[in-house]
Protein backbone atom coordinates (compact mmCIF):
# COMPACT_ATOMS: atom_id res chain seq x y z
CA UNK A 1 0.00 0.00 0.00
CA UNK A 2 1.14 3.57 -1.03
CA UNK A 3 -0.18 7.02 -0.12
CA UNK A 4 0.31 10.09 -1.78
CA UNK A 5 -0.39 13.88 -1.59
CA UNK A 6 0.60 16.74 -3.55
CA UNK A 7 -1.83 19.61 -2.94
CA UNK A 8 -0.23 22.10 -5.09
CA UNK A 9 0.12 19.29 -8.07
CA UNK A 10 -3.77 17.72 -7.94
CA UNK A 11 -5.72 19.36 -5.24
CA UNK A 12 -6.94 18.13 -2.31
CA UNK A 13 -7.00 14.25 -2.86
CA UNK A 14 -5.36 11.71 -0.84
CA UNK A 15 -4.14 8.71 -3.33
CA UNK A 16 -4.03 5.15 -1.98
CA UNK A 17 -2.87 2.57 -3.82
CA UNK A 18 -3.06 -1.08 -2.86
CA UNK A 19 -1.97 -2.90 -6.58
CA UNK A 20 -1.62 -2.60 -9.55
CA UNK A 21 -4.55 -3.16 -11.99
CA UNK A 22 -4.66 -3.00 -15.72
CA UNK A 23 -6.87 -0.01 -16.37
CA UNK A 24 -9.01 -1.63 -19.02
CA UNK A 25 -10.68 -4.06 -16.04
CA UNK A 26 -10.16 -0.57 -13.57
CA UNK A 27 -13.86 0.43 -12.42
CA UNK A 28 -14.75 3.54 -10.19
CA UNK A 29 -17.68 3.61 -7.66
CA UNK A 30 -18.11 6.78 -5.09
CA UNK A 31 -19.73 7.16 -2.24
CA UNK A 32 -19.22 10.74 -0.64
CA UNK A 33 -15.73 11.86 -0.41
CA UNK A 34 -14.29 8.88 -1.30
CA UNK A 35 -13.94 7.06 -5.03
CA UNK A 36 -13.22 3.27 -4.29
CA UNK A 37 -11.04 1.80 -7.62
CA UNK A 38 -11.78 -1.66 -7.96
CA UNK A 39 -11.36 -4.71 -10.29
CA UNK A 40 -14.15 -5.05 -12.40
CA UNK A 41 -13.28 -8.90 -13.32
CA UNK A 42 -12.92 -9.61 -9.38
CA UNK A 43 -14.56 -6.99 -7.80
CA UNK A 44 -11.00 -6.79 -5.89
CA UNK A 45 -10.50 -3.14 -4.27
CA UNK A 46 -7.28 -1.97 -5.39
CA UNK A 47 -7.11 1.53 -4.61
CA UNK A 48 -9.17 4.64 -3.34
CA UNK A 49 -9.20 8.70 -3.79
CA UNK A 50 -10.13 10.69 -0.85
CA UNK A 51 -11.65 14.34 -1.62
CA UNK A 52 -11.19 17.62 0.50
CA UNK A 53 -8.86 15.67 2.88
CA UNK A 54 -7.91 18.28 4.58
CA UNK A 55 -11.37 18.23 6.22
CA UNK A 56 -10.40 14.92 8.47
CA UNK A 57 -7.11 15.73 8.96
CA UNK A 58 -3.54 16.87 8.17
CA UNK A 59 -1.92 15.35 5.33
CA UNK A 60 1.68 16.53 4.98
CA UNK A 61 4.11 16.08 2.01
CA UNK A 62 4.35 16.74 -1.38
CA UNK A 63 4.37 13.31 -3.04
CA UNK A 64 4.70 9.76 -1.07
CA UNK A 65 3.35 10.33 2.51
CA UNK A 66 4.93 8.09 5.26
CA UNK A 67 3.05 5.09 5.91
CA UNK A 68 2.20 4.91 10.08
CA UNK A 69 -0.38 3.16 12.28
CA UNK A 70 -2.02 6.65 12.98
CA UNK A 71 -2.41 7.53 8.75
CA UNK A 72 -3.61 3.65 8.46
CA UNK A 73 -6.28 4.49 10.93
CA UNK A 74 -7.10 7.77 9.61
CA UNK A 75 -7.59 6.50 6.52
CA UNK A 76 -10.08 3.62 7.91
CA UNK A 77 -11.93 6.14 10.02
CA UNK A 78 -12.46 8.21 6.69
CA UNK A 79 -13.56 4.92 4.90
CA UNK A 80 -16.03 4.09 7.95
CA UNK A 81 -17.72 7.95 7.81
CA UNK A 82 -18.25 7.88 4.04
CA UNK A 83 -19.86 4.65 4.62
CA UNK A 84 -17.61 1.92 2.82
CA UNK A 85 -17.58 -0.95 5.02
CA UNK A 86 -14.01 -2.47 3.88
CA UNK A 87 -10.60 -1.42 5.64
CA UNK A 88 -7.32 -1.43 4.61
CA UNK A 89 -4.68 -3.28 6.06
CA UNK A 90 -0.59 -1.98 4.74
CA UNK A 91 2.57 -3.63 5.76
CA UNK A 92 4.72 -0.81 7.60
CA UNK A 93 8.14 -2.40 7.41
CA UNK A 94 10.75 -0.48 5.70
CA UNK A 95 11.00 -1.19 1.52
CA UNK A 96 14.87 -0.19 1.21
CA UNK A 97 16.70 -2.46 3.08
CA UNK A 98 20.14 -3.81 2.63
CA UNK A 99 20.46 -7.02 1.26
CA UNK A 100 23.46 -9.18 0.43
CA UNK A 101 23.69 -11.11 -3.19
CA UNK A 102 24.12 -14.99 -2.26
CA UNK A 103 23.90 -16.34 -5.49
CA UNK A 104 24.08 -14.76 -9.35
CA UNK A 105 23.57 -16.57 -12.42
CA UNK A 106 23.47 -15.32 -16.33
CA UNK A 107 19.50 -14.84 -17.58
CA UNK A 108 18.56 -18.03 -19.69
CA UNK A 109 16.96 -15.72 -22.43
CA UNK A 110 18.83 -12.21 -22.21
CA UNK A 111 22.41 -11.41 -22.40
CA UNK A 112 23.13 -8.48 -20.11
CA UNK A 113 20.55 -9.78 -17.10
CA UNK A 114 21.76 -11.74 -14.42
CA UNK A 115 18.88 -13.69 -11.52
CA UNK A 116 20.14 -12.96 -8.37
CA UNK A 117 19.01 -14.25 -4.93
CA UNK A 118 19.27 -11.88 -2.51
CA UNK A 119 18.96 -12.32 1.78
CA UNK A 120 16.69 -9.13 2.68
CA UNK A 121 17.23 -10.77 6.28
CA UNK A 122 13.36 -11.99 6.67
CA UNK A 123 13.58 -14.02 3.35
CA UNK A 124 15.36 -14.65 -0.16
CA UNK A 125 13.96 -12.57 -2.87
CA UNK A 126 14.93 -13.61 -6.80
CA UNK A 127 15.60 -10.03 -8.47
CA UNK A 128 16.41 -9.67 -11.86
CA UNK A 129 19.39 -7.26 -12.54
CA UNK A 130 20.37 -5.68 -15.28
CA UNK A 131 24.01 -4.07 -13.46
CA UNK A 132 26.85 -5.00 -15.19
CA UNK A 133 28.54 -4.97 -11.66
CA UNK A 134 26.38 -6.99 -9.57
CA UNK A 135 28.09 -9.80 -8.13
CA UNK A 136 27.58 -12.76 -5.75
CA UNK A 137 29.03 -12.05 -1.95
CA UNK A 138 27.74 -8.13 -2.48
CA UNK A 139 26.03 -5.82 0.36
CA UNK A 140 23.60 -3.49 -1.44
CA UNK A 141 20.39 -1.66 -1.69
CA UNK A 142 17.31 -3.51 -2.20
CA UNK A 143 13.84 -1.68 -2.96
CA UNK A 144 11.04 -3.90 -2.26
CA UNK A 145 7.86 -4.88 -3.74
CA UNK A 146 5.96 -1.87 -3.06
CA UNK A 147 8.68 0.57 -2.67
CA UNK A 148 8.21 4.19 -4.31
CA UNK A 149 11.31 5.19 -5.58
CA UNK A 150 12.36 9.16 -5.79
CA UNK A 151 11.17 8.85 -9.73
CA UNK A 152 7.84 7.87 -8.23
CA UNK A 153 8.50 4.66 -9.81
CA UNK A 154 6.45 1.69 -7.51
CA UNK A 155 8.32 -1.29 -7.42
CA UNK A 156 6.15 -4.13 -8.54
CA UNK A 157 6.73 -7.55 -8.71
CA UNK A 158 7.44 -8.38 -12.51
CA UNK A 159 9.01 -10.78 -14.89
CA UNK A 160 11.87 -10.64 -17.08
CA UNK A 161 12.08 -12.16 -20.39
CA UNK A 162 10.60 -14.87 -18.59
CA UNK A 163 11.90 -15.19 -15.63
CA UNK A 164 10.06 -13.81 -12.09
CA UNK A 165 11.62 -10.71 -9.88
CA UNK A 166 10.71 -9.63 -6.44
CA UNK A 167 12.28 -6.20 -5.93
CA UNK A 168 15.62 -4.21 -7.86
CA UNK A 169 18.80 -3.91 -6.73
CA UNK A 170 19.47 -0.16 -7.04
CA UNK A 171 22.04 2.01 -7.94
CA UNK A 172 23.18 5.59 -5.99
CA UNK A 173 21.71 7.73 -8.79
CA UNK A 174 18.09 5.70 -8.85
CA UNK A 175 18.13 6.32 -4.78
CA UNK A 176 18.89 10.34 -5.31
CA UNK A 177 21.97 10.14 -2.96
CA UNK A 178 24.31 13.05 -3.23
CA UNK A 179 27.56 12.88 -5.74
CA UNK A 180 25.63 9.62 -7.40
CA UNK A 181 28.01 8.63 -9.84
CA UNK A 182 26.57 8.49 -13.34
CA UNK A 183 28.36 5.34 -15.06
CA UNK A 184 26.11 2.54 -15.05
CA UNK A 185 25.75 0.41 -11.38
CA UNK A 186 24.75 -0.84 -8.59
CA UNK A 187 25.14 0.88 -5.05
CA UNK A 188 27.76 -1.56 -3.57
CA UNK A 189 27.79 -1.08 -0.03
CA UNK A 190 30.66 -2.21 2.98
CA UNK A 191 30.90 -4.58 5.55
CA UNK A 192 29.21 -1.87 8.18
CA UNK A 193 25.90 -2.43 6.77
CA UNK A 194 24.27 -5.42 8.25
CA UNK A 195 21.12 -7.23 5.91
CA UNK A 196 18.29 -6.50 7.00
CA UNK A 197 18.58 -3.26 7.96
CA UNK A 198 16.59 -0.18 7.06
CA UNK A 199 18.89 1.65 4.44
CA UNK A 200 17.09 4.97 5.21
CA UNK A 201 16.82 6.00 8.96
Amino acid sequence: MNVFYNREGIGDTLLITLKAVDPQVRAFEKKGDVVRIFNEQTGETVGYNIFHASTYGTFEGNGVVERTEQLIATINDILQKNGVDEQVVADLSPKFVVGYVKQKEKHPNADKLSVCQVDVGTETLQIVCGAPNVDAGQKVVVAKVGAVMPSGLVIQEAELRGVKSYGMICSARELNLPNAPQEKGILVLNDEYEVGQPFFS
